[in-house]
């Protein structure tokens, strides 16, 4: 892992780059900025090629860490939980048992890995079918910027 930073993306969008390409490298299809359910989003959703789903909270600072509220509620809505940090985050304050990922915006190195938590069938399915529009809309919108527009 490189350990430059790039001053021109903010810390949070350049940890969840490093996240995603080491996903990617392991065969996991990620999405960012995912909503699972109304009120809830969470930075990095990926489905694995066994049909697992994480989900890996990006924090690129003691003040963000403490900001989220939410990240409990994430917790039901994944098979594996992580955190996701760059060499300048204070692994200490993260709750033991998750995940942890360190990111350098260019790739990702898992630290530690959380205890599974099985979702449930119906919720895996209904899950599975909603990254799935949720990604094929976004690659539709992104060769038509006006498609959205049709809905």
């Amino acid at each position: 892992m490189s350990s430059e930073p790039s001053l021109s993306v903010p810390t949070g969008v350049r940890i969840a780059r490093g996240v995603c390409r080491c996903l990617i490298s392991m065969g996991y299809a990620p999405l960012t900025e995912f909503a699972p359910t109304r009120g809830l989003r969470v930075d990095v959703m990926a489905l694995g090629p066994k049909g697992d789903i994480w989900v890996v909270e990006c924090k690129s600072s003691r003040a963000d860490f403490r900001a989220d509220h939410k990240w409990q509620s994430y917790l039901e809505w994944c098979d594996r939980f992580f955190w996701a940090v760059d060499l300048e985050f204070p692994q200490e304050l993260l709750p033991p048992g998750s995940g942890l990922i360190l990111s350098d915006g260019f790739d990702a190195e898992i630290l530690r890995q959380p205890e599974p938590s099985p979702l449930g069938p119906a919720r895996r399915k209904a899950l599975v079918q909603n990254l799935a529009r949720q990604a094929a809309l976004r690659l539709a919108h992104s060769l038509d910027p006006q498609a959205g527009k049709m809905m």
